[in-house]
């Protein structure tokens, strides 16, 4: 666990985390290894690793808002929730005195080989998310590559994956914070289907912008 200006934060492997400071937001549940009873689910896109409805089973009640890219929201509907709301990249939600902005998330050069097309292609309009909690700002990548709509979001804390194949590799990561300047960044997206702790070690090695916090994980 991290813990920045009240907000601690939790990684559960692969891009699932918990914010938590008062209320509890979980992105991408997927595989988790134990229970918890987020208020707010965020769900980057419709790949099975970040739209799990195994997981969604077990977290989600009546009283939980989930916020998801559009492309998720039909297959949500055996989900328990109090509400879905759909985004689009460029759009917000306020929720409880948190802002939940959807940023573009998308593959530049990672190709899928069977279909020529990339893994993550920019016209599905996946996102990853910009919230704010109480004037701290957390950018969440979703499964992207290094885009130009990235560039001086300045959050306080970057979520980026470092894994390659379907994502930036621990290189292309590192470059991304240089883009998006952040305060702090904690590497994602390596130990469960592709990438390893090395990848996360060898991003915390090159980069020299800002602070890099390897999580352990819940």
């Amino acid at each position: 666990m991290f813990e920045y200006k009240g907000i601690k934060i939790r990684w559960y492997g692969h891009d699932t985390f918990t914010l938590e400071k008062g209320l509890t937001i979980c992105i991408d549940p997927y595989k988790l290894s134990r229970s918890i009873h987020p208020d707010i689910i965020l769900i980057s896109h419709n790949h099975f690793d970040h739209l799990s409805l195994d997981d969604l089973k077990k977290i989600s009640s009546a009283n939980t808002i989930i916020v998801a890219a559009n492309e998720c929201i039909s297959q949500l509907s055996t989900i328990p929730s109090k509400e879905r709301i759909g985004l689009t990249p460029g759009q917000e939600k306020i929720l409880n005195n948190i802002r939940v902005g959807a940023i573009p998330a998308y593959n530049v050069d990672k190709i899928n080989p069977d279909t020529r097309k990339p893994f993550h292609p920019k016209e599905d309009n996946k996102i990853g998310f910009v919230i704010d909690i109480e004037g701290v700002s957390i950018y969440h990548t979703g499964d992207s590559d290094l885009i130009p709509e990235m560039t001086d979001l300045k959050p306080d804390i970057l979520l980026v994956p470092v894994s390659g194949t379907y994502v930036m590799t621990a290189k292309e990561a590192a470059k991304a914070v240089e883009k998006i300047k952040p305060r702090i960044a904690i590497p994602m997206h390596y130990g469960t289907i592709v990438g390893s702790e090395t990848d996360a070690k060898e991003f915390k090695d090159m980069v020299k912008s800002c602070e890099v916090q390897i999580l352990t994980k819940e």
